[in-house]
């Protein structure tokens, strides 16, 4: 068990969401993004009004605002290619973008890997992914910043592939649940190393609901959101473990990189390897 910073005496398994530093209850200051040490919470409040203009600075959800609209207008496209909004009835982009793996590895359309992820099979399943997409994105992006955001979500969508071609590769995937349920993911395992347990807990009994949903319904891709928990609770550790060390050292942060990097060319080279993999 760590000790305060401020306080050598007293035991905490809460620390600063800011800078890392070990912090008491006395020293804590909750703010939207999670606890903040004294001096953290003080340069908070001095900052803010200057950034108030600058989103990206202020920590607004920029990349999730992006990825939903992303989504949005592919599922438009869809619609303007002669799509039903089913995936039966998706049209060009669907037949040409979902991930399938006899045309990953008998025609090379590798785009599918990530195509895919971008695609939806109607207005309902574009619409609830977006929600959860949204509310997950709120929380998690503005707490460790965008790029990490954004590395978490497409080491899922590509860990979400593998998962989905493994365990059916013949039948097309479509969606960004595999993304998502890996955000879900990683914002469990972050909130609950920065002491946030209520956040954790909530969000854990969401993805208990939802797994079981996906093992209970039909047509649902259970590879696809297995794999991208899997990818996302492998980033959440790397983070948890690495940003610490992060605030303190520029190498740290490197090796954040790499270690995300790894599992997405490991989700990759597994892709590609189940694409072709009929019998699986």
């Amino acid at each position: 068990m760590e000790t305060c910073y401020r306080h050598p005496s007293r035991e905490t398994g809460v620390s600063c969401s800011s800078c890392g530093r070990p912090i008491c209850t006395e020293c804590m200051t909750s703010t939207p993004v999670g606890m903040r040490c004294p001096e953290c919470a003080r340069e908070r409040t001095r900052v803010a009004p200057a950034r108030a203009g600058m989103a990206r600075e202020a920590g607004e959800p920029v990349a999730t605002f992006v990825l939903i609209a992303l989504n949005v207008i592919v599922f438009l496209a869809e619609l303007g290619g002669g799509g039903s909004g089913t995936l039966q009835g998706g049209g060009s982009l669907i037949r040409d973008g979902g991930l399938l793996g006899p045309a990953i590895s008998d025609q090379g359309e590798y785009y599918r890997i990530v195509s895919s992820g971008f695609l939806h099979a109607g207005f309902l399943h574009l619409a609830l992914n977006m929600f959860v997409l949204f509310i997950l994105g709120r929380l998690l992006e503005p707490a460790i910043g965008t790029v990490r955001f954004l590395g978490v979500y497409f080491v899922s969508l590509l860990a979400g592939a593998f998962g989905a071609l493994l365990l059916d590769p013949g039948t097309v995937t479509v969606g960004a649940s595999g993304a998502i349920y890996g955000v879900m993911g990683a914002t469990i395992l972050i909130a609950r190393r920065r002491g946030v347990e209520e956040i954790a807990s909530q969000i854990g009994i969401w993805l208990v609901l939802n797994l079981v949903i996906s093992f209970s319904i039909s047509g649902i891709s259970i590879g696809g959101h297995l794999g991208g928990l899997a990818g996302g609770l492998l980033c959440g550790l790397v983070i948890s473990v690495l940003e610490r060390r992060a605030a303190a050292d520029r190498r740290a942060v490197f090796l954040e990189a790499a270690c995300m990097f790894a599992i997405a060319a490991i989700s990759v080279g597994g892709a590609l390897w189940a694409a072709g993999q009929p019998g699986l």
